[in-house]
């Protein structure tokens, strides 16, 4: 299957070409600069010059592939609805692009929109949320597309992470403390980046049109456990704060730090043979490599 792929050089992206080429498909990565394309080619895919605002070129994108994965995203919290925007845009194209021809076009989307107060199933819907990629991608559906979507965890772990965790950990360093919200037993769902990259060319390859997937590992992980190790490996007091604390504290994380952010993905395990096999993400962190100054 020849599979267009943007965000194809990021954290997710790049696992999710490695997982791909491995398995026999041919992928063209969407390329917003040479560098860019050039890390493509190095990596074994062929390059498509353009970007998420750059509709025409999804469009020709997708329109010279079999199937589309997308999980190219502007992660601006400044601005973070018209990313939103620009992201329901880009998958309208790409769906328009695969439209009436039965082909796969597999969505990122977020756990970040639910706070259940117990694990989020595969059949919850999301509450509203200023993303609206899981709603925009399930609805190509009615234009003959394959549209599913991936729940992704809120840590999605490996070397090369810059997402939720390592903020915490910036911002441990940068107050002198690990610190969680309340009591610390709200939880966050976790995966190591290389089972979501295989989760991603499960749902490809046999996903259906319509399919909610969740990217989960581990259920929940208490958010005292997570502030226990980066303090234990920054050798910083472990702290509570209490939730009027939390936004003066973590910034724009704040909002998500006392979240119930767990899940389950049992449906999916069953529906799409998905094991997950690979450190979780205690184990990751205890292996040091996050705690490592950056170059």
């Amino acid at each position: 299957m020849r599979v267009f792929v943007t965000g194809a050089t990021g954290f997710i992206g790049s696992a999710i070409v490695q997982e791909l080429l491995g398995a026999g498909h041919q992928v063209l990565g969407l390329a917003r600069s040479e560098k860019a394309a050039q890390a493509l080619a190095a990596a074994g895919a062929e390059a498509h010059r353009g970007s998420l605002d750059d509709l025409d070129s999804l469009r020709s994108g997708a329109a010279a592939a079999d199937g589309v994965i997308h999980t190219a995203f502007i992660h601006d919290f400044s601005a973070y609805a018209a990313a939103g925007e620009t992201d329901r845009h880009a998958i309208e194209a790409l769906g328009g692009a695969l439209a009436d021809a039965g082909r796969p076009l597999v969505v990122a989307a977020g756990l970040a929109g639910f706070n259940l107060g117990r694990p989020a199933t595969e059949a919850d819907a999301p509450a509203a949320s200023l993303r609206m990629s899981e709603q925009a991608a399930l609805a190509q559906v009615a234009q003959g597309v394959r549209a599913s979507v991936i729940r992704l965890s809120p840590s999605v772990h490996d070397k090369g992470d810059y997402g939720f965790v390592p903020t915490l950990i910036d911002i441990a360093r940068q107050k002198g403390e690990a610190a969680y919200v309340g009591d610390g037993l709200n939880r966050w769902a976790a995966v190591h980046r290389l089972d979501a990259a295989h989760l991603f060319r499960l749902a490809l390859e046999q996903g259906v049109a319509g399919g909610r997937y969740h990217g989960v590992a581990d259920e929940g992980i208490a958010m005292r456990d997570i502030a226990a190790v980066i303090g234990q490996h920054l050798n910083l007091p472990v702290v509570a704060k209490s939730p009027e604390e939390a936004a003066e504290h973590f910034g724009w994380m704040g909002r998500f730090v006392g979240l119930d952010l767990s899940a389950s993905s049992a449906q999916t395990q069953q529906q799409l043979g998905w094991r997950p096999s690979h450190p979780s993400l205690l184990a990751d962190l205890e292996q040091g490599h996050y705690f490592h100054p950056k170059q």
